[in-house]
């Protein structure tokens, strides 16, 4: 425990001076890792290979671990996309001068040490230490075990590029894999600003529940989308396939399915034959399941099912008596993620998007999109479902908190 306070300290220490570097030193750190990362390829796909290989390959969520020489452009492309992106920090947010004569300014400022928890997705460690940079912030990072030989070696590029610039390595800070290490960096108070879980509900929930430095929640997905009576049913088909087939491992992929009941017998044989392309498990209702008999891969539905987040080629699937079920539905299983209505009724559609509670609501689109790439935002830390500090894609211009700035000429009260 006093070793790992130790390296998390470093990091502490090394933050002043990334606030203390100017924007274009800033900018030229992640111009330059963005191209070390290309040169490095082979060395990252070495140790990502070293990780996968102890994986089951027949496991959906082992596509998230999985690097590829694309993939490892499309990082690239995501960090040079952040250079581009004005720093948050720095930014004179509001000024006034009292009755007193004290001028005051509130600025925005780097929020300092960022720790981040997260499961096997090697590309989040240089999307959060691409974001903490741009913003000022050092950044201590607890990746899974799973992906350990990939963390260390592009945690090595980075400090290569740190170096290189005159900026302390510790600035991107990677701790051992060991579950022990969580213990410590919950009780960090003094030397971590604030913790940032991205990964499954129980990562997240086991987060929430055992840090004591405050937590901004990146939150799993429990994701429906409503196929509304007014629906264009062949638009309805491609979103929904899309929803749920991109990439079913990740928080924005649909997990419940909900059906107008007036159109259910019309539009679920149209879907079968998308979803039997990717071998999709249908667990369906009473009323969806006497319907999709026939499909190959039918099962009926527990209660639980609706609470799921399947990361998987599964999903639930209810049908529903009209609109005002559908977002009592969803009220009741969500986890306020990413939400979509389908349907050609504009005011069916705006009572959708103004009762439903999550960070990202969608009308005739596919909940995939919630992503700060995507959104323009450039990389992000995560989708954040909670209401404090930020929600929906967490991005850079989120990783900033307010200051006070107060001159005066002798002023007491």
């Amino acid at each position: 425990m006093t070793d790992i306070i130790k390296i998390i300290k470093k990091a502490h220490d090394a933050a002043p001076s990334l606030r203390a570097a100017k924007d274009a030193t800033l900018k030229k750190v992640l111009k330059d890792l963005a191209d070390e990362l290309e040169k490095q390829t082979t060395f990252l796909l070495k140790a990502n290979k070293a990780d996968v290989q102890k994986q089951d390959a027949g496991n959906p969520r082992t596509d998230r671990l999985i690097l590829t020489n694309d993939r490892i452009k499309a990082i690239a492309n995501s960090i040079r996309k952040v250079v581009k992106l004005p720093n948050p920090s720095g930014k004179v947010i509001s000024e006034t001068t009292l009755e007193n004569g004290l001028r005051l300014q509130k600025l925005s400022v780097p929020l300092g040490v960022v720790g981040a928890i997260y499961e096997s997705r090697p590309n989040v460690t240089f999307d959060i230490a691409a974001l903490c940079i741009r913003s000022g912030n050092a950044c201590v990072l607890k990746g899974s075990s799973e992906a350990d030989h990939s963390n260390k070696a592009a945690v090595k590029i980075i400090q290569t590029v740190l170096k290189k610039n005159g900026l302390p390595a510790e600035i991107v800070t990677l701790l051992p894999a060991a579950r022990e290490t969580v213990d410590t960096l919950f009780t960090a108070t003094q030397y971590v600003d604030v913790l940032i879980p991205r990964g499954s509900a129980g990562l997240i929930n086991f987060v929430r529940k055992n840090s004591l430095v405050p937590v901004i929640e990146t939150g799993a997905g429990v994701c429906h989308v409503y196929v509304q009576q007014k629906a264009v049913l062949d638009k309805a088909v491609n979103i929904v396939v899309n929803a749920k087939v991109s990439r079913p491992s990740v928080c924005n992929a649909m997990d419940t399915l909900l059906v107008d009941e007036k159109i259910a017998a019309s539009f679920l044989p149209k879907l079968q034959p998308g979803f039997a392309e990717h071998n999709v498990e249908v667990l369906a209702d009473k009323k969806a399941f006497g319907i999709l008999k026939g499909y190959p891969h039918l099962k009926k539905a527990t209660p639980e099912d609706f609470d799921r987040e399947f990361q998987d080629y599964r999903c639930a699937i209810r049908i529903v008596k009209d609109i005002d079920a559908a977002i009592t539905h969803i009220r009741e299983h969500s986890t306020k993620h990413s939400e979509a209505i389908v349907t050609e009724d504009k005011k069916a559609a705006e009572l959708f998007l103004h009762e439903v509670d999550a960070a990202a609501v969608y009308h005739n689109a596919s909940t995939r999109f919630t992503d700060g790439e995507e959104f323009g935002l450039g990389a992000e830390i995560g989708i954040s479902t909670q209401k404090l500090h930020a929600r929906g894609p967490f991005a850079l211009e989120k990783l900033v908190t307010e200051k006070w700035v107060v001159r005066g000429n002798g002023q007491v009260r």
